[in-house]
């Protein structure tokens, strides 16, 4: 006996209630059967007064800080999805701003 397969639709929901967080320093890691994909943010050290001074400032300074704001795991397949929609959607705004068109 054949098994029907019943399809319902996907409906995200919340999605306007999460904040978007910037990330400007991707970490990616890959063990035998996933990926994962950390996202960060950092901001160059604040240095101030004549570039003599602020490199001494940045000198002293032990470290940047670097602030996770998400992490994300995803199985080899889901990644190769990731890459070609990410790639789709990159090609197609790109398209846009070589035509001249604003977003």
């Amino acid at each position: 006996m054949a098994e029907e397969s019943i399809e319902l639709p996907l409906y995200v929901i919340g999605a306007d209630e999460v904040p978007i967080l910037f990330s400007n320093l991707m970490v990616v890691q890959h063990e035998q059967k996933e990926f994962i994909l950390t996202f960060c943010q950092f901001s160059p050290p604040l240095a101030l007064g004549p570039p003599e001074a602020q490199r001494e400032q940045v000198k002293s300074m032990p470290y940047v800080p670097v602030k996770v704001v998400a992490r994300v795991g995803l199985t080899p397949q889901r990644l190769s999805e990731l890459i070609g929609i990410l790639q789709e959607n990159y090609n197609t705004w790109l398209a846009k701003q070589q035509g001249g068109e604003r977003q």
